[in-house]
């Protein structure tokens, strides 16, 4: 990070896997059969913008003229840290219709946070029409790391003792505290947990086999995961 609240960039080796991440959104056709390349819809992570990713339009544009790339520019910043389902809802207003002029398809690339803000939309989007989901450095199973922006958020509570304002009301107010997993503390998170469990079907509720069916509309899914990431950690964590 380029200080706590500068524009994070994604790391080298992410930057190193774009060819390869390119590959994965090529129609399978013949280049004279094949149609147009399908929209590709980029969410950001953790105190990202859409400037973060400007590499990323940049090299799509000029590998892939004509692409149509939409880097979504909500809840940068600090605004990341509010409740991911208030993110969900944001993001979810925002590609249903990049979605709705796209009946061919779309691919869905989220860094970091962001890849559990998409997979969250994608369990409660009944109408999503996503072809290709790539989750780039996202903690899917959730974090129980040390890192320089939680000491700043929590500078008198340490790893060991974080859950008792994260498992908390109040705590699940912010969005680290909705994919914070003490492994030593599981009951707690089970219970107190209002995303990360929902969305891992680790609690019962009332939605979760039509969010499983929603989510199994994809077509394909590529989860990536590196050592470099910087804010979420451990990175084995996704």
């Amino acid at each position: 990070m380029l200080g706590l609240w500068g524009q994070r960039l994604p790391s080298a080796w992410v930057l190193f896997l774009l060819p390869f991440l390119l590959l994965l959104l090529l129609p399978a056709a013949p280049a004279p059969h094949r149609a147009s390349y399908k929209p590709v819809i980029v969410v950001h992570g953790l105190f990202d913008s859409s400037y973060s990713f400007r590499h990323l339009l940049e090299y799509i544009n000029e590998t892939h003229p004509g692409t149509v790339v939409t880097v979504l520019d909500l809840f940068d910043g600090r605004e990341s840290l509010r409740p991911l389902w208030e993110q969900v809802q944001g993001f979810r207003e925002a590609v249903v219709p990049i979605m709705a002029k796209a009946p061919q398809g779309v691919h869905l690339i989220c860094y970091s946070q962001g890849g559990l803000v998409c997979r969250a939309l994608l369990s409660v989007m009944d109408e999503h029409n996503v072809d290709t989901f790539i989750s780039l450095s996202s903690p899917q199973m959730g974090q129980y790391g040390d890192t320089d922006y939680l000491k700043w958020l929590f500078p008198t509570s340490m790893r060991s003792n974080l859950y008792r304002i994260c498992y908390s009301p109040w705590g699940q107010e912010f969005s680290i505290c909705n994919y914070w997993h003490d492994p030593h503390h599981d009951d707690l998170y089970l219970n107190a947990s209002s995303f990360l469990a929902l969305i891992n079907g680790e609690r019962d509720h009332p939605n979760a086999t039509a969010w499983r069916k929603n989510f199994l509309r994809v077509g394909r899914l590529v989860l990536i995961g590196g050592p470099d990431d910087g804010v979420i950690t451990p990175w084995q964590s996704r």
